[in-house]
């Protein structure tokens, strides 16, 4: 039994005691020492029968990218099967990117993992990230952005694909505590060599043992008050959104304020992160110089007027997709469509208009919303087709600490709100 006083049992005892309904859990498990320690200590609470209303499952993602992590997952299968626990195995199937692997990786064993989650009517995803790695986010973070709003680690929930919730109840239990509780339960774990190979940027700052301070907290204040920005400044149109000109000088000098500006932006742009350092720089000069005049950064036109700062899809670069009966897809970063015909359509800019009656920034911005056409001619209907708008900057990961920020986005455009986590 994990003893009282230990932090991992701990760890594991306030995640078990924060959900308030019946719920099962998908623990997200590769082996090693993290994992590992995060599945025994949850099986070892729940065998006591002080949560009869947690059911636990686990799913090993196999990424293929080595020899023997085919058997490594049947150890795994193995360890859950003596504590009692339910397992699948998804495996990344495919070439795998010469570049960015580990991030290619990342989203993959992210969206494998939803994928059996939503299969098994899991209610969240457990992960097992923990102060070791904690610190090493913060760590790449600032080496990324060391002038950047916070400085913010892994949030301890994580909404994925805008569906399922990914916990992570270790994130103040250090490694070397889950291996001595590990070593104290007769268990073993599996040790990935690449965590040792200086490739990957996370090893290189593991090597180096840098751990600068994070704000997490900040974060979240930061998010709330760019909600509220917001929800009290930005309108919506058809095609665009439209701020007061007024409120310009509030984006300048409120550093919550501009952060709202730029993931707003990036919703409209389709874009999963905010405009760069550079070309934010360069909008910030355009709106403080007070000229009427237009502007373009990261694929959205900043449209000045005297009374409102307009903003929408700029017409160039946007592709049209071949989209097959009864399928779906993401359009240009900003819409997902469902084909319900029985036919093959093809989504597309709507381009130059004539007769809308539209003129000025509304009649750019239409030139760049969707359009469906039949494959073989004609428009599709309304009901033959599903139109989703998507929040871009959250869609795939939607930190806890930016939910505030993500339902004001999703309440302009028109979208529902996000869910909150399950044990809240």
């Amino acid at each position: 039994m994990a003893r009282a006083g230990n932090p991992v049992a701990e760890a594991a005892g306030r995640l078990l005691n924060s959900f308030k309904r019946p719920a099962r859990l998908l623990i997200a498990i590769s082996g090693g020492s993290d994992s590992t320690g995060l599945l025994v200590a949850l099986a070892t609470l729940c065998a006591t029968g002080r949560y009869p209303d947690i059911t636990l499952s686990a799913c090993t993602i196999d990424h293929d990218l080595r020899a023997g992590s085919a058997e490594e997952a049947r150890w795994v299968e193995a360890l859950c099967a003596r504590h009692g626990i339910a397992h699948v195995t998804r495996r990344w199937h495919g070439d795998k990117p010469a570049a960015g692997l580990q991030a290619a990786a990342r989203e993959k064993r992210y969206d494998l993992l939803t994928e059996a989650a939503i299969e098994m009517g899991a209610d969240a995803i457990l992960a097992a990230h923990n102060s070791d790695d904690q610190n090493e986010t913060v760590a790449m973070r600032a080496a990324r952005a060391p002038e950047g709003i916070g400085l913010s680690g892994m949030a301890d929930a994580v909404l994925l694909n805008g569906s399922v919730w990914l916990l992570r109840p270790f994130l103040l239990v250090e490694r070397a505590v889950i291996r001595a509780f590990l070593v104290a339960h007769g268990e073993s774990w599996l040790d990935d060599p690449s965590n040792d190979n200086p490739r990957f940027e996370r090893v290189r700052l593991r090597q180096r043992g840098e751990a600068p301070e994070q704000a997490n907290d900040d974060r979240a204040l930061h998010s709330e008050r760019a909600a509220g920005f917001l929800a009290g400044n930005v309108r919506a149109g058809e095609a665009f959104v439209a701020m007061e000109s007024a409120a310009i000088d509030i984006v300048l000098a409120d550093p919550s304020a501009w952060r709202g500006l730029l993931l707003l932006a990036a919703t409209v742009g389709g874009r999963v992160h905010a405009l760069e350092a550079a070309s934010a720089e360069r909008l910030r000069a355009f709106l403080a110089s007070g000229t009427l005049s237009r502007l373009t950064a990261g694929r959205v036109v900043f449209d000045r007027r005297r009374e409102d700062l307009f903003l929408y899809r700029e017409y160039r670069g946007i592709e049209r997709a071949v989209l097959p009966a009864g399928e779906a897809a993401m359009w240009d970063g900003r819409f997902r469509v469902t084909n319900r015909s029985g036919q093959t359509i093809v989504v597309s800019p709507a381009g130059e208009t004539d007769g809308t009656g539209l003129r000025g920034p509304a009649l750019r911005a239409s030139r760049a919303m969707l359009c469906l056409n039949f494959e073989q001619g004609g428009v599709v209907p309304a009901e033959e087709a599903v139109i989703e708008r998507q929040i871009a900057p959250y869609a795939r990961f939607l930190p806890r600490f930016d939910l505030p920020l993500a339902n004001a986005l999703a309440a302009i455009f028109g979208r529902p709100a996000f869910s909150s986590p399950p044990n809240e």
